[in-house]
């Protein structure tokens, strides 16, 4: 009878173990970012570039040629370029619209680097922090040109919030600032034409606002 018992316990213990074991299993499928096995060359324009193979190897997309008057075809291959610690990478079309990029970019390149609104969107908290992978790629490109990626951002980061903060402080001058005192010489000229008759005032007078409106003349006694 104890026998028979132990047996079921073992039995139902079983039957739990594997049923977590699955559970478990399920929720440490990879992502379909970081499935295992991909190469470049099985990649289309929409997948290429920024993707990094199982080998560790960034994918580059690349135009290919047909023939003349034909239109050209895009191929996806793998390149010299080793990502670090990242493998089997295909990335999202959230990080793609987070970081400023495009899914047809060919080849791989440091000129982004040179473009402001890149650099912005790049150092963004919703790339910088949420896309490992395109970070991983322009931190190397910009150590390739002597420049550490974090002090980039952080320069950048410091002109914004100084371009912000002189913006705010015009803004606020604008506000602040007394009404102009509306000019009544209009009123005196025409009340002066009025008393005169009409007549331009006299000649001499005309000369000596001539001279000294002049940088070499003195202003009249």
């Amino acid at each position: 009878m104890a026998s028979s018992i132990s047996e079921a316990f073992f039995s139902l213990l079983l039957a739990f173990a594997l049923f977590v074991s699955g559970v478990l299993g399920e929720e440490c499928v990879p992502s379909a970012q970081t499935l295992g096995g991909i190469t470049c060359k099985q990649l289309d324009s929409s997948t290429c570039a920024f993707a990094v193979s199982s080998s560790g190897l960034r994918c580059v997309l690349e135009k290919r040629a047909q023939g003349s008057g034909q239109k050209e075809d895009h191929t996806c291959r793998s390149s010299s370029v080793l990502a670090t610690r990242i493998a089997s990478w295909v990335e999202t079309d959230e990080c793609v619209a987070a970081c400023g990029l495009d899914r047809e970019t060919f080849g791989i390149s440091s000129d982004l680097l040179l473009d402001g609104r890149f650099i912005s969107r790049l150092c963004s908290p919703e790339c910088y922090q949420s896309c490992p992978n395109v970070v991983d790629l322009y931190f190397n490109l910009a150590a390739g040109e002597g420049v550490f990626l974090p002090n980039l951002c952080a320069v950048k980061a410091e002109r914004r919030e100084m371009a912000e903060i002189n913006s705010f402080g015009q803004s606020e001058e604008a506000a602040c600032a007394p009404e102009a005192p509306r000019f009544a010489g209009g009123r005196r000229l025409i009340g002066l034409e009025h008393i005169n008759g009409g007549s331009a005032p006299p000649p001499e007078q005309g000369r000596k606002l001539e001279e000294y409106g002049s940088v070499d003349a003195t202003p009249p006694l």
